[in-house]
């Protein structure tokens, strides 16, 4: 299934101490489903651990 990329806008991320992007919940709202990844910013409850939604 083609799933469309949502353009990032400026405070959709942030860079870490690391200088990796950091999604924010404001982004993952707006891309609409869980990746499943195990985002900092989850707004879905999704743990990556368990594989599973709280």
């Amino acid at each position: 299934m083609f799933k469309p990329r949502v353009p990032l806008e400026e405070d959709d991320f942030y860079l870490n101490e690391k200088g990796y992007k950091v999604f924010t919940e404001k982004f993952h709202l707006k891309r609409g489903y869980c990746c499943k990844s195990g985002c900092k910013h989850c707004p879905y409850g999704y743990d990556k651990r368990t594989d599973s939604f709280k």
